[in-house]
């Protein structure tokens, strides 16, 4: 066979290679169903791994053998955001979320011609990936808001994130902000298998997420199975692509990300408010956390206008929470952990109960003086509130 007939044939079966692998691994990753063997896949991958080795030029921006990460790192290194990540305000109620949109109306007269996006608020780790023409540059965390740290190997072995963007008309620099979550079923599973090999079970899926994120080893990162939804676009340089949020969730979408299903166009604020404990009776049927609604306003040149509170708190968007999930259980024991510091930090031996999708067999007591104020007993039967960590709330 010629040179160039030999060229031909192995790029065609790199891109055979790359079609099955990557089939294999939405299967395996975003379905749970594999389609097949370990050990076929592993023949696959291997065989494209020396293609991409024996011939440089047929290794993709995509392909499925740059999902594997570099060597541990030492050290995570720090990443300054293009643009920073805000932080929402929360409304607890009717009356806040009333009193949110009262003030931007105050500020922009205009924002009552804009419908609203409700979307469901991920518990998760929000992320930020910079995309350059197209191309997935750097993944971070949020950190503060400003700088974060570089995980890009390890979102790279999440298959919801884009290597590279389908679209010739994406802009030259964006930034996609996303959050990144562990299902529950996949959190129930890593737990099984730790405790099996006799470790300590994780304690809730957003933390948990939040951690295998930050592993120096994207190995084990790849092992845990994250997911993530996209939820925003921040252009740099280059056109604006959508001028509402709705439109850029879309977008989204069409670029190849995982975009939460549950999210509404809503004409009006009490479309939003009658919508909400809609939202809210789906939550024991959801296949991750969700501990709210984030309500934003669709136009998207509304936004620059209404600006952030001190820089930190879009007044264009608001986090409605919901009501934290809680179970009663039986106290079995209180115990003290001694931190790092040396501080004392009593917490609870609970008889184990399902909140939110995990299972909770300990919780805090946050410190001396709220066992003495609610006369917490060992054999008490607790409400257990879960908001970000379990916490005995009231003896019952």
């Amino acid at each position: 066979m010629s040179p160039s007939g030999s060229r031909a044939t192995a790029t065609r079966r790199a891109a055979e290679l790359r079609d099955q692998i990557q089939r294999a691994n939405r299967a395996y990753y975003l379905e749970d169903n594999p389609s097949i063997s370990d050990a076929e896949y592993d023949r696959l991958f291997r065989e494209l791994q020396q293609l991409e080795r024996d011939q440089p030029q047929l290794r993709t921006a995509d392909s499925p053998t740059q999902r594997v990460g570099a060597a541990p790192a030492s050290a995570l290194t720090k990443h300054r955001h293009l643009q920073p990540m805000l932080s929402l305000a929360n409304a607890f109620d009717t009356d806040e979320l009333r009193a949110w949109h009262e003030r931007n109306l105050r500020l922009i007269p205009e924002a009552a011609a804009s419908a609203f996006v409700t979307e469901l608020k991920i518990d998760g780790a929000a992320v930020n990936l910079t995309y350059s023409n197209g191309r997935l540059t750097t993944g971070a965390t949020r950190g503060n808001g400003i700088i974060g740290e570089d995980v890009t190997p390890n979102l790279r072995t999440i298959h919801d994130v884009p290597l590279v963007l389908p679209a010739d008309d994406v802009p030259a620099l964006m930034e996609i902000r996303g959050e990144v979550y562990f299902p529950l079923t996949t959190f129930a599973r890593v737990n099984r298998l730790r405790e099996a090999q006799g470790d300590p079970p994780f304690a809730n899926p957003r933390n948990s997420a939040a951690g295998s994120l930050r592993q120096l080893d994207s190995a084990v990162t790849g092992k845990r199975r994250l997911r993530l939804f996209a939820f925003h676009i921040e252009v740099l340089e280059g056109q604006r692509p959508v001028s509402s949020q709705w439109d850029a969730l879309e977008l989204l979408s069409a670029w190849g990300f995982q975009v939460e299903g549950h999210r509404e166009r809503l004409a009006t604020l009490d479309d939003v408010i009658e919508h909400i404990p809609t939202l809210e009776a789906l939550l024991p049927t959801l296949p991750f956390q969700a501990d709210g609604v984030v309500v934003k306003l669709d136009r998207l040149d509304l936004w620059p206008e209404l600006g952030a509170i001190g820089g930190r708190e879009p007044r264009w968007a608001v986090a409605r929470k919901f009501a934290p999930e809680v179970a009663v259980t039986r106290l079995r024991n209180i115990k003290i952990n001694v931190g790092r510091t040396g501080a004392l930090n009593p917490y609870a031996e609970l008889e184990p109960v399902e909140l939110g999708g995990v299972t909770i067999s300990n919780a805090t007591l946050h410190n001396e003086q709220l066992i003495a104020e609610k006369d917490i007993r060992i054999g008490d039967w607790v409400e257990v509130v879960q908001n970000g960590r379990a916490s005995c709330r009231e003896r019952v």
